[in-house]
């Protein structure tokens, strides 16, 4: 297998820098977040994608354009719905549940994280089918699912894999098994 999955992390929100849960809520980036975009699209200026695809919400879109690539919305690749946590920080959330994960405990009237590993797995297939590279511009936790099934690990893997807002990160092959390449690479031009 030669194509790969290169995963960008929306930049910077208000909401992703005071550590609030930010699912389905349409909020925009911030001037910061906005420069970070740049910034990765002169990171990942020397890549041909076969096809890009953006999560539809505004910050994962705008990263995108702001980037320089024109993606194609994707459902699939929606953060992972918070229910009831959606604007609360995981401190806010331990108040009434001492000791709360969300990916040991979930969330209330919201996904599972079986549910974002179906999501991630549609697009892995789709990604896979292509005669090329894929460009995901996404959300932290779901991008973080979306790595461990790459590797063939049970959704829940993704407490494994941080992820900082604009990194870039690429999935691959060694040897005809998925690995990951790279992981939140900022800075210098990847080839």
């Amino acid at each position: 297998m030669t194509s790969r999955m290169v995963l960008l992390r929306h930049g910077a929100t208000e909401w992703s820098m005071s550590g609030q849960h930010t699912g389905r809520t349409d909020i925009p980036l911030v001037d910061q977040g906005r420069e970070q975009a740049k910034e990765v699209g002169r990171l990942l200026g020397g890549f041909k994608f076969t096809q890009v695809l953006t999560s539809p919400l505004v910050r994962a879109a705008e990263t995108c354009a702001l980037a320089g690539f024109v993606g194609e919305p994707e459902p699939d690749l929606m953060e992972w719905d918070y229910g009831a946590y959606e604007g609360l920080t995981s401190a806010a959330i331990a108040v009434g549940r001492p000791g709360w994960t969300l990916w040991g405990d979930g969330v209330v009237d919201g996904e599972g994280v079986a549910d974002v590993g179906r999501r991630v797995d549609r697009v892995i297939a789709r990604a896979r089918s292509v005669g090329g590279d894929t460009l995901c511009v996404a959300h932290g936790h779901l991008l973080r699912v979306l790595a461990a099934r790459w590797l063939g690990l049970p959704p829940v893997a993704g407490r494994l894999f941080a992820l900082n807002p604009a990194a870039v990160c690429i999935l691959g092959w060694e040897h005809e098994s998925p690995v990951v390449s790279q992981w939140n690479r900022d800075g210098e031009p990847l080839a």
